[in-house]
């Protein structure tokens, strides 16, 4: 366990030493300023290379900082700017639809919450920032996989086990995959009373600058206030929302949606 935590914080000291250094260090420099056996900064370089932290220049023999990190803190930083872009229309949906509403990213094949806006007309659901939901069973979920291909789908959930929520779960790769390409076709998804009993939920997709789906937003609540019969008019609230979301993270596509001025 020692060993283990020495290695961690040693695998620190070197992305502090290169992390000023544009052209990169050598493993004898490296060696030198954080004061370790060159064989076994080595062998943690190596390690970390393999993992695409740190990058090596096989001209030079020097190393630096690699994509994976710099991919790391983009992604912190975009869900930083994404929350506070999102905040305002999270607001005005909770408004129009007296529901909660959540705001959700994928991650390891799972859907966080990274935003929550409560409503105090309805009951105090089961969902807070930061917990995690299947993609499966959740009109979130379903949304952030609309842009992956088929192929994508079933690779990600080869190894999953499709866990049997509610009796309305859907339990195979093929009925989920059917569901993405309904998905696809409206532009939104519904969670039909999947993930708990009594709950119905509508969410939509929110893209960026490249056009890629970044998150989902979504509305939840009674299956005796969210009835099939008001999904289309939700809907329209819900896509509205994420589609101005969209373009606060610099979606240039056409949309059908303008944005509007908040009261």
């Amino acid at each position: 366990m020692r060993d283990s935590v020495q290695s961690i914080d040693r695998a620190f000291d070197i992305l502090e030493a290169l992390a000023t250094q544009k052209d990169g260090l050598g493993v004898t420099e490296i060696a030198r300023r954080i004061g370790l056996h060159k064989s076994t900064v080595h062998r943690l370089l190596t390690s970390m290379a393999s993992r695409g932290y740190i990058e090596k220049n096989e001209a030079t023999s020097s190393y630096r900082l690699g994509l994976k990190l710099v991919e790391l803190c983009s992604l912190y930083l975009n869900s930083l700017e994404l929350k506070t872009e999102a905040q305002p229309y999270l607001r005005r949906l909770a408004a129009l639809t007296t529901q909660p509403v959540h705001l959700a990213i994928a991650d390891d094949g799972e859907a966080v919450y990274i935003d929550k806006i409560e409503s105090f007309n309805t009951i105090r659901m089961y969902s807070a920032i930061g917990k995690r939901v299947p993609l499966y069973c959740t009109a979130v979920g379903k949304v952030l996989l609309m842009d992956k291909e088929d192929w994508e789908i079933e690779e990600l959930f080869k190894d999953k086990e499709f866990i049997p929520h509610t009796s309305n779960t859907l339990l195979t790769t093929d009925k989920l995959i059917a569901e993405i390409h309904q998905v696809r076709e409206k532009g939104w998804a519904v969670d039909n009373e999947e993930h708990e009993e009594g709950i119905r939920c509508i969410a939509a997709p929110v893209y960026d600058y490249r056009n890629k789906i970044i998150a989902g937003v979504s509305t939840s609540g009674l299956k005796t206030i969210i009835t099939p019969e008001r999904d289309k008019e939700i809907a329209g609230y819900v896509v509205d929302t994420a589609l101005n979301i969209s373009r606060r993270m610099g979606y240039n596509q056409e949309n059908k949606f303008a944005d509007r001025d908040l009261p």
